[in-house]
Order: structure tokens, then C-alpha cells, then sequence
């Protein structure tokens, strides 16, 4: 089969703790990673950047966010959509009052600005855990959704209370704002998101990774072995906002090009959490495998009916798309709480020692 391992030996502790311990690992992440910068880009329509390539892409980086707090570090959050908000907010602030400011560099610098939030919000992590934490994360969504729509300077006074992003040029080209097309703001989210990734894969599976994991697992044990609980959450949370922050900053500048403040309330920190629970928590894979599936479903419910001759209401789908969601996640919770990305894992296993039974 396509994944027989024989011949395939470890003679060090290095190369059993390699990245890619498979050699097939490697080669399939090298074909998707082809079809990301080569192949999508120049085949897909503008329907298809804007429907499914782009928000995937955004999404999966919200979720990996999330995901390092959560997955990782074991610290219950329902603040994610506020936390992309301020990096979307800090982001426009940087942009109109620095107008020579690079796009890319005011976008890393925005999750800054989210860690930064992040952190205050995480100090009682270090008191409270669990449910308790998480109405903590919550407090922290509504006071900063609040904030976005009384504070007047964060979007310049607007009358309408929306903020709009300019129309900004690198090397001669739109990146942002009407006039960028959208396979150049693909290019940009999709060398972002994989910077963004390789640094989550380092982290968590270097010391500060383990870190995060003996908190989650068994806090007072963690506590006991040396572990400062203190840092190890707090760096959770710094990363974790950062993550998200950047991830807030694309959503409104490479995708929506203008946002009001209910773009940023609890049902977005609800599809982040969705996107993470069905995709694995504790895993870098799953965000993706959970983004395309909770992005494309709408688009497949669009698409498939009349395709098929099927009627169907715009409103028939939303419900749909609502059943369907909330069904996966009861079953992911149930049978599967490691979401798709344990799937996958079974299947890995299953195809290295094929035809043997397991």
C-alpha cells in the first residue's frame, strides 16, 4: 500500500522524534502544499477564493488559536470572536494612522495588540478553571464587543460605526481593500497561515508544548514536577491571542473588507469553537480538516440540491447547515471527542499495516 513503511529505519532519538517520522507524511504534505500555492491558485474562479479558499484559511487559523488555549493548554475560552476583533480594530488603527505602515507587517503587529488583551483577560486563569473560566472568557466577549461599537475613535468616528479598509498597494499591486484581487489576498493569507502554522507545530511540540499539556492533563501534578502553572497558562494565552488576533486582522482586511461590531459577537467565537471541537482539539490538523468542513458545508447545501433539481430556500439551507453542525458535533463529542483528525489518524494506521488486521 501507499503507506508501507518497511525499510524505513530509526537508528536515533532525532529521527524518531522527527516532524515526519513517515516518509509518506512527508510527500503528502508536499502534494497539498503543491495544490495550495500552485495548482488552486491558478484554477480557482473568484467564487471560489471568496467562498471557500480564503474564509478556510482565516477560519483554521481562528480555530489553531483556540485550539493552542484549549486543545493544548486545557483553558476553556468563548471569547475567541471578540480576541479576532481587537486585531482586526488594532490592525485599522495602525493602517489610518500610519499610512506608510507595510499591510503585512501592521497585520503580524495586530495580534500583538490581542495578546496583550488576552493576557489581562487570562489572569484569572489563574485562580478559576473549568466552567468558571470559561463565563470568564465569556465576560470578556460581551465587555469587548461592547467596547467596539461605544468607542468612537477605534473606528475613526464613523457615522455608520463600521470600519473600512483602503485600498493599499505593495510593489504596485492592491492587497487590500476593493480594488486587491483576490488571489493576491490569497497569496498573503496563505503565507501567513503557514508561517502562523510552523510556528504552532514548533511550539507545541518543543518544552513549552509539553508544558501546556502536563497543565491540561493534571494542574496540581504539573505544579508538583516544577511547572510555573503562573507562566504556562499566561503564555497560553498570550499565544493564543496573538494567533487569533492575526487571524481577526485577515478576516476583515484579506476577506470581508469592512466589518461592523456584531460581526465580531459570540456567534463568531461559537463557529471557532465548532470548527475546533469537530476538527480535534489538541491537534494542528484538525483545524483545517474542521474549517473545510464547517466552510464548504453551506456551499455543498447551496450547490447539491439544484444540481439535482431539488428546490431549496436560502433559509431551508441555513437550517440546514445548523442541524447538520450541531449533529456532528454531538457525535464528534460521543463517539469521537479527537474529531476528524483521529480519523484520519486511524486511517493512517490502518493503511501502514494493510492487509494485516489491527
Amino acid at each position: 500500500m501507499l503507506y508501507r513503511t518497511a525499510g524505513q529505519f530509526k537508528t536515533s532519538y532525532k529521527a524518531d522524534q522527527a516532524l515526519f517520522p513517515v516518509r509518506q507524511d512527508a510527500i503528502l504534505l508536499g502534494v497539498i502544499l503543491a495544490f495550495a500555492w500552485v495548482i488552486f491558485p491558478f484554477t480557482a474562479s473568484e467564487f471560489a477564493f471568496q467562498t471557500m479558499l480564503i474564509p478556510v484559511l482565516i477560519y483554521a487559523l481562528a480555530a489553531m488559536g483556540l485550539n493552542i488555549l484549549t486543545g493544548y493548554a486545557g483553558q476553556l475560552s468563548l471569547g475567541t470572536g471578540a480576541f479576532m476583533g481587537v486585531g482586526a480594530y488594532a490592525c485599522y488603527k495602525m493602517i489610518t494612522l500610519f499610512p506608510w505602515m507595510n499591510p503585512i507587517v501592521a497585520i503580524l503587529l495586530s495580534g500583538v495588540f490581542s495578546a496583550g488583551v488576552g493576557v489581562m483577560f487570562g489572569i484569572p486563569s489563574l485562580r478559576i478553571k473549568g466552567f468558571y473560566l470559561a463565563i470568564a472568557t465569556l465576560a470578556a466577549q460581551f465587555f469587548l464587543a461592547w467596547l467596539f461599537e461605544k468607542w468612537g475613535w477605534l473606528y475613526n468616528y464613523n457615522a455608520s460605526g463600521a470600519i473600512q479598509v483602503p485600498n493599499i498597494e505593495m510593489f504596485g499591486v492592491y492587497v487590500t481593500g476593493p480594488q486587491a484581487d483576490s488571489i493576491v489576498q490569497y497569496f498573503l493569507v496563505l503565507g501567513i497561515v503557514t508561517l502562523m502554522t510552523l510556528l504552532c507545530i514548533n511550539l507545541t511540540r518543543g518544552t513549552l508544548g509539553r508544558t501546556w499539556k502536563a497543565t491540561r492533563d493534571m494542574d496540581i501534578a504539573a505544579e508538583l514536577i516544577g511547572i510555573n502553572l503562573m507562566t504556562s497558562k499566561l503564555t497560553a494565552f498570550a499565544i493564543s491571542s496573538y494567533v487569533v488576533g492575526v487571524a481577526g486582522a485577515l478576516y476583515v482586511f484579506m476577506w470581508k473588507g469592512a466589518a461592523e461590531p456584531n460581526v465580531f459577537y459570540i456567534q463568531l467565537s461559537f463557529q471557532v469553537l465548532f470548527i475546533a471541537i469537530i476538527g480535534g482539539l489538541g491537534s494542528i490538523l484538525g483545524n483545517f480538516l474542521g474549517a473545510i468542513l464547517i466552510v464548504g458545508l453551506p456551499v455543498v447545501l447551496n450547490m447539491v440540491p439544484g444540481a439535482l433539481g431539488i428546490p431549496i430556500s436560502s433559509a431551508m439551507v441555513e437550517h440546514l447547515n445548523t442541524m447538520i453542525v450541531g449533529a456532528l458535533i454531538i457525535f464528534f463529542l460521543i463517539v469521537e471527542p479527537h474529531g476528524l483528525a483521529r480519523l484520519w489518524a486511524l486511517i493512517r494506521e490502518k493503511l501502514i499495516i494493510w492487509p494485516f488486521p489491527h
